[in-house]
């Protein structure tokens, strides 16, 4: 009886993974497009000085340049380096991994548009709190 539970449970999950694979595939060809694309220097232009300017644009340029966590340490150490705010690299390095507006499509497929949509304000939201509170807690100068 369990062996053929098993079975079951195999087949249901390359089942959903087959159905899957075209939007996965799509994702990964998007994020590695915006990987190849938008550089250092190109991201470093947007930033002011500003505070809360700085923050706010870390974080829509995090959540539009999605992609894998080790490249954002990277990216934001490359800022850094080039006199970017520690709340724009922590916005920036916070919505990379959090929100992704290449991956709503299949978010929306997989959980819906309610939880898309409220999962996405909450991680604005909270990045962009995470990042003021980041920089303060470790008086970072800004």
């Amino acid at each position: 009886m369990q062996l053929s539970t098993f079975i079951l449970a195999f087949y249901k999950s390359v089942k959903g993974f087959a159905l899957n694979l075209p939007m996965l595939t799509g994702i990964i060809l998007l994020t590695g497009l915006f990987e190849v694309f938008i550089t250092p220097e190109m991201l470093s232009s947007l930033f002011s000085g500003r505070p809360f300017y700085d923050t706010l644009i870390g974080t829509i340029s995090g959540g539009i340049s999605v992609g894998q966590p080790f490249v954002s340490y990277l990216i934001g150490g490359e800022l850094l380096d080039n006199d970017m705010s520690y709340y724009a690299v922590t916005a920036f390095i916070l919505s990379w991994v959090t929100l992704g507006i290449v991956q709503l499509p299949y978010e929306y497929s997989l959980f819906g548009g309610r939880f898309t949509l409220i999962r996405n304000l909450l991680a604005f939201i909270f990045v962009l709190l995470i990042s003021f509170a980041t920089v303060q807690t470790l008086q970072l100068q800004a």
